[in-house]
């Protein structure tokens, strides 16, 4: 599968980067990862454009929570009917701009709680890479 994470603004916190990185490299072991870091100031239009054709994965705090077994499933699910090409966008410091959050195709929460959005990149991908390693078979501690 492909995978673009799209995210407003670029990561502010080393340790933010630095986990970018852990976990894109780990999950460029079962997937084709790009990254695309927008500008604070981006334009709707240009994230749309970014997101293209793919089918969209929109973090958003009203969204769909889902336990990592169960994100899994609905990513393999997605596969099985054919999605080879996914976008995950995360929104800026403002949340997502109302025209990426009607164009997704799945609003996805983290929880209830708020998360800077600099987290949020992190969290997604380290979602992200669990999740294909639980597709693939590997050991899941919480079981």
């Amino acid at each position: 599968m492909k995978i673009t994470l799209i995210t407003i603004g670029k990561p502010r916190l080393q340790f933010v980067k630095d986990g970018l990185v852990f976990y894109v490299k780990r999950l460029r072991a079962f997937h084709t990862v790009t990254v695309v870091h927008c500008a604070d100031a981006v334009t709707p239009q240009k994230v749309l454009t970014l997101i293209g054709q793919r089918f969209c994965i929109a973090a958003d705090q009203h969204g769909r929570q889902m336990t990592s077994r169960e994100f899994a499933s609905f990513l393999e699910d997605k596969t099985v009917h054919g999605v080879s090409d996914i976008a995950v966008v995360i929104g800026g410091p403002d949340g997502l701009m109302p025209d990426v959050r009607q164009r997704a195709d799945v609003l996805w929460s983290f929880g209830a709680m708020t998360f800077p959005h600099d987290v949020a990149m992190v969290l997604a991908v380290e979602a992200l890479y669990r999740a294909a390693t639980i597709t693939a078979g590997h050991p899941y501690h919480r079981e």
